[in-house]
């Protein structure tokens, strides 16, 4: 009886030990939901961030900046970071119920991303583009506007270029012969056709070429969305995408691309948010963003300084 009660006893210690070692060993998890173009760079940076807080799980999802925060504002779901390819989608989306402020964090540029054996690859260039993507047999893409800004942003290069070049109804014939087919609901989705021959060319952000080893066209700076100096004349463009209730419209103005980040008012570990925000903004997280073909912005910018946590505030400036 005495050695029933000890082995039954030792059974029971070690099943203790064993719940409460893997109670220990249970790690905390950090959501964070962004956008498709930032899968590459937010992968490394979650790695590394990983390694750094080794109690801490990074749980990433991507989609089109636009779906990404209405699964937090209309689906319900629960996210500690956003991460959109768009400051403006947060404001639109997610002011002032879901969150009261954004950090602005880096840059990107729009490119025609094809490659070799695309119609044309060996002609296409910043000067022709227009004239090739309209000859009869050529396959072009986007993504959905109302999904991702990579396409309201396609949709504004057009515009832009029809200006550019002085080509009237250059918007509309692109508009025309690019079928719904042709549309995917992210702007990453695109590189299978591609690559599988189905389209010739698609409006890419050029991190997205670059971190794909995809050829691409760059646009001139005057229609490229990526520099200041012609922010005048982005802003000539605009484009009608869904807003934040159904069948209600928002109006894009064309302005220079620029990814925001922010923690939403409900995120379940704001403190993990904002240690993943600190990685994100401090040196090793600028050179993952570079070395991913998106240049960070130093310092930072936000939309209000008192109203981002405190300590976060030393990280940004505010944009004017």
């Amino acid at each position: 009886m005495k050695k029933l009660l000890s082995a039954g006893l030792g059974v029971l210690l070690t099943m203790t030990l064993v719940v409460a070692g893997a109670s220990c060993a249970q790690k905390d998890t950090l959501t964070v939901l962004h956008a498709g173009s930032l899968s590459v760079p937010f992968e490394a940076a979650a790695g590394e961030f990983e390694k750094i807080h080794s109690s801490v799980d990074v749980e990433r999802e991507p989609a089109g900046s636009r779906t990404t925060i209405r699964k937090v504002t209309e689906l319900g779901k629960l996210a500690d970071v956003i991460g959109s390819a768009d400051y403006v989608a947060i404001e639109q989306l997610m002011f002032p119920d879901f969150t009261e402020w954004y950090i602005i964090f880096a840059s990107n540029e729009m490119v025609i991303a094809y490659i070799d054996e695309s119609k044309y690859s060996d002609e296409i260039n910043k000067d022709n583009w227009h004239q090739i993507l309209t000859r009869e047999g050529v396959e072009y893409g986007h993504s959905d506007p109302d999904a991702d800004p990579c396409g309201y942003r396609t949709l504004l290069v057009w515009q832009l270029a029809e200006q550019y070049y002085g080509v009237p109804g250059l918007y509309n014939r692109l508009v025309a012969g690019c079928p719904r087919k042709n549309i995917r609901s992210k702007s990453v989705e695109l590189i299978a056709l591609l690559q599988s021959g189905e389209l010739d060319y698609a409006f890419e952000y050029r991190s997205i070429a670059l971190q794909h080893s995809l050829r691409f066209v760059e646009l001139p700076p005057q229609i490229n969305l990526a520099d200041i100096q012609y922010q005048d004349f982005y802003a000539t463009a605009e484009v009608e995408v869904a807003g934040s209730e159904p069948g209600s419209t928002q109006t894009q103005i064309g302005q220079p691309i620029l990814y925001a980040i922010t923690i939403p008012k409900n995120a379940p570990r704001t403190d993990l948010g904002i240690a993943f925000l600190k990685f994100l903004l401090g040196s090793e997280g600028q050179a993952i963003m570079e070395e991913n073909g998106q240049s960070p912005i130093v310092p930072a910018l936000t939309n209000d300084l008192q109203k981002l946590p405190l300590e976060l505030r030393s990280y940004a400036i505010e944009k004017r």
